[in-house]
């Protein structure tokens, strides 16, 4: 007998667009907010979210330009992303979220949580960006930093990302140790038929903050990382084994900088560990929430 909880698709009218979503677990259980990055969506929670609904009210939406959702005339600026996250949240009226995060919807969730951190109730993180003094800093594979470079430069990044696709054909399938199905592959292309709908692909290499650069998004992400260095609510640190953005060397020693957090590695993974690590991802969380809960309702008794 099948008993996995079950995970809908829903649309909200957000903005002046639409913010396609994924929901599941007890209205009435604490939310978990799972956020995706580049070029990825709520797909890539598909196999972990039904494994953390029994503890949570799960709500995974694609970040606009992304997945389902609308692609309005927008720049897809890091700012646009936090503009559409904040409307999304308002309009569920999610009062407080356990935020689960992987590429940029790291920074989305850093950000969020330094402007309110009584939102959060804890933080799960993984393959996670933060403000770069050099290019070394950014991945550990010098031809994944090349790339990036590449993406980058005006007229270069378009014709390699908007005409050739590289991002969906070539960044996202070698990011993950094991081989994505056709089936998959077609799921991640669906959203990015044409070079204009890859606009919003090409835009989130160019906000990376390395080396200072861009301004706005370097400023914002630095006040972000230092709100999280000194907040208290609890935190897991997932990382896995090479890693890209985040090896496990220094998942071990960023998570010690850190208040209440805890690093645990899942095993084999690159930088889309949702694919290669579900399973220990699902459990971990679940297993996670289910503490944290659990002892928030021991300490109310006691009180």
């Amino acid at each position: 007998m099948n008993t996995r909880p079950e995970i809908v698709n829903r649309r909200l009218r957000t903005l002046d667009s639409t913010i396609a979503y994924r929901e599941g677990g007890e209205p009435d259980a604490p939310v978990a907010l799972l956020l995706h990055g580049n070029p990825t969506s709520s797909y890539i929670w598909r196999n972990i979210l039904p494994l953390v609904a029994p503890v949570a009210h799960v709500i995974a939406p694609d970040m606009i330009g992304f997945g389902q959702s609308g692609k309005p005339d927008i720049g897809y600026r890091f700012a646009d992303h936090v503009r559409y996250l904040d409307a999304f949240i308002d309009e569920l009226r999610i009062a407080s979220a356990y935020l689960v995060a992987q590429d940029w919807g790291t920074a989305l969730a850093f950000h969020l949580a330094a402007r309110r951190p009584d939102f959060v109730r804890g933080l799960v993180f993984m393959e996670f960006i933060r403000p770069m003094a050099n290019w070394d800093e950014f991945h550990q594979t010098p031809a994944a930093r090349e790339t990036f470079r590449k993406f980058r430069t005006p007229g270069e990044g378009e014709k390699m990302v908007l005409d050739g696709n590289a991002f969906i054909e070539r960044v996202l399938p070698g990011s993950i140790v094991r081989t994505l199905s056709e089936e998959e592959m077609d799921a991640y292309r669906a959203p990015f038929p044409t070079a204009e709908s890859r606009r919003p692909i090409l835009a989130l290499p160019r906000e990376l903050p390395i080396m200072g650069e861009p301004g706005d998004v370097w400023r914002t992400l630095a006040a972000a990382h230092l709100a999280l260095a000194a907040s208290t609510y609890p935190k897991l640190l997932l990382f896995g084994e090479p890693g890209a953005l985040v090896t496990p060397a220094f998942a071990e020693s960023f998570a010690v900088t850190l208040k209440g957090c805890r690093a645990l590695n899942l095993g084999r993974g690159l930088h889309y560990l949702q694919e290669d690590q579900p399973s220990s991802i699902g459990h971990a969380i679940s297993g996670w929430i289910a503490g944290i809960e659990t002892a928030a309702r021991a300490e109310l008794r006691a009180a």
